[in-house]
């Protein structure tokens, strides 16, 4: 089986941390992202989404278009309300042919709020997830027919955080709504890596690489910080510098014979950890592991 890494440029540029990197330019994100190794990047919110400026962009660096963020707004809303809302974006991600378009409910999200604890996150019931997943899969239908699939990011301070929520939402949902695999958020809520990606093999579309480092982690939680505060003390970091035990999610992925991208995504304060550094560790330290476990790393 084969995989491609890729990379985030969140490590490069934060989207909800301006401070964080907000003076480095779009040039050297996308040429230290080649230098660490990577084939393909997603996008932030330094990325052109006019196909024609970002094409030939990410071409000249070598870099193939991944994916990228949309901050979904269903709940509460429309399907053709959000269909207009991601035109643009899908647009764009059709005609540079990525092959998925990460998706996560932000309503009510604490996720970019510096000063709401994490523990203020909104919540749904079992009932909410059946009538969400309902509406949620004709959008994912819709994305599906434009040739880019959703991949649904469970991610702290949303509806979608802990291996429960996840469950809900894959049981509510039909197989159009893909689940992204993020190993830092996951450890961050609690869960079981290698348990939750067992059980949604089938609907794995798409994984998110990020170590964490359990001493701040602990402390994150004991002080119930908000996310962003968390990110800035140092919860994420990249694969290899942390508690997450990749080689075994390795082995589960070659098990259950995932075939896509594993961006390697790991926020955290560009001044105290170099970018391209942090993520050439997490690019080997990846690369190393996937090959042992008889993956394919393509170009």
């Amino acid at each position: 089986m084969t995989i491609r890494l890729g990379v985030a440029p969140i490590a490069w540029s934060n989207d909800d941390l301006p401070e964080l990197g907000g003076d480095t330019p779009l040039e050297v994100c996308l040429t230290e992202s080649r230098a660490a190794g990577f084939s393909g990047t997603e996008t932030g919110h330094k990325f052109p989404l006019d196909p024609a400026r970002l094409g030939p962009l990410l071409a000249a660096h070598g870099l193939t278009l991944v994916s990228g963020w949309f901050s979904g707004r269903l709940l509460g809303g429309s399907v053709e309300a959000e269909k207009a809302r991601m035109e643009q974006q899908l647009a764009t991600f059709k005609a540079l042919g990525a092959p998925v378009m990460v998706y996560a409910e932000t309503t009510g999200s604490v996720q970019g709020q510096r000063r709401t604890p994490i523990s203020r996150r909104p919540q749904l019931s079992a009932a909410d997830f059946r009538a969400y997943g309902e509406t949620l899969t004709v959008l994912a239908e819709h994305m599906a027919g434009r040739g880019v699939p959703m991949t649904y990011h469970h991610h702290m301070g949303t509806i979608v955080e802990t291996d429960a929520d996840i469950d809900l939402l894959m049981a509510h949902t039909g197989p159009a709504v893909g689940l992204l695999v993020d190993t830092g958020h996951i450890a961050y809520a609690g869960g079981d890596l290698l348990a939750i990606t067992r059980r949604h093999a089938r609907r794995i579309n798409h994984v998110h690489c990020k170590d964490v480092r359990p001493d701040v982690l602990a402390q994150a939680r004991a002080s119930d910080l908000s996310f962003l505060e968390a990110v800035l003390a140092g919860v994420f970091t990249a694969p290899g510098d942390g508690g997450i035990d990749f080689a075994a999610f390795a082995n589960l992925l070659a098990e259950i014979g995932y075939s896509g991208w594993v961006v390697v995504e790991a926020e955290q304060d560009p001044v105290k950890a170099p970018p391209l550094a942090y993520t050439r560790l997490g690019h080997d330290h990846l690369a190393r592991l996937f090959s042992q476990a008889g993956i394919t790393i393509a170009r």
